[in-house]
């Protein structure tokens, strides 16, 4: 066997163990970024958590038939970098938010949780409010029906709380 032949079965076992790891992956076409547009999306996703390679098509097609990702042939041509993250939304909220500002950016697909997905989907999942705006969504949501809930509770008391007084404040014009 050739040693590049060997580096190559490395890399692609490197690409592998990325695709079976991440959460979320997200194909970019870089072609028309400059160096500055480069240097500006790669810290956006560095600062994120998000690891964003160029990596050759061919190698990444067999780590994926490897790795149990069909249908990622199509996604697979041309110049491409490919973002991962264990967090589910952050590339797609980061490569999205950057592709408004510069249209040279293009998003051509993904991998969600071993799932391939369109770039619908992907423009989708960029748009969902942050996982602490969702918590605090689920919590107020919670928190709503048991306030009511001890309101209610409290009325009958208020209530008589209020009757108690109307009858004190009767007595005091009386005497």
């Amino acid at each position: 066997m050739t040693k590049q032949r060997e580096i190559n079965k490395d890399i692609v076992k490197v690409i592998q163990g990325k695709l079976e790891s991440a959460t979320s992956i997200v194909i970019t076409d870089y072609r028309g970024l400059n160096v500055s547009q480069a240097t500006d999306l790669r810290r956006e996703l560095r600062e994120a958590g998000v690891e964003y390679r160029v990596l050759k098509n061919t190698l990444t097609r067999l780590a994926a038939k490897e790795a149990g990702i069909e249908g990622l042939d199509d996604t697979l041509t041309g110049p491409n970098a490919i973002a991962f993250s264990s967090d589910p939304v952050a590339a797609a909220k980061v490569l999205y938010k950057f592709a408004k500002s510069c249209d040279k950016l293009e998003i051509k697909g993904g991998v969600l949780e071993g799932k391939v997905v369109t770039v619908e989907e992907l423009k989708a999942l960029s748009e969902l409010p942050s996982r602490e705006v969702l918590l605090s969504m689920v919590l107020r949501s919670m928190v709503g029906p048991l306030t009511n809930f001890a309101s209610v509770l409290n009325a009958p008391l208020r209530d008589l709380v209020g009757v108690l007084d109307a009858v004190r404040e009767q007595k005091e014009a009386n005497a």
